[in-house]
């Protein structure tokens, strides 16, 4: 699992992913978005690289759509 989440080279603004939010980590819910911000300075989190989302929530990515 922990090689299915992205680094942070792959991530760039505007693309779509999905970011999981600490309020939705135990249930595992994802939100969908575009990245505005990347917010994690590191090229790998074990959790996922934190962005901000166009929408403004924040979290770890979990996937690139």
């Amino acid at each position: 699992m922990l090689n299915d989440i992205p680094s942070r080279d792959k991530i760039k603004l505007g693309i779509t992913v999905n970011i999981i939010q600490k309020h939705d980590q135990r249930s595992g819910n994802l939100t969908e978005g575009k990245v505005k911000r990347i917010l994690t300075s590191s090229n790998f989190h074990p959790h996922g690289i934190k962005v901000e989302l166009d929408s403004g929530k924040i979290g770890r990515v979990q996937n690139i759509i």
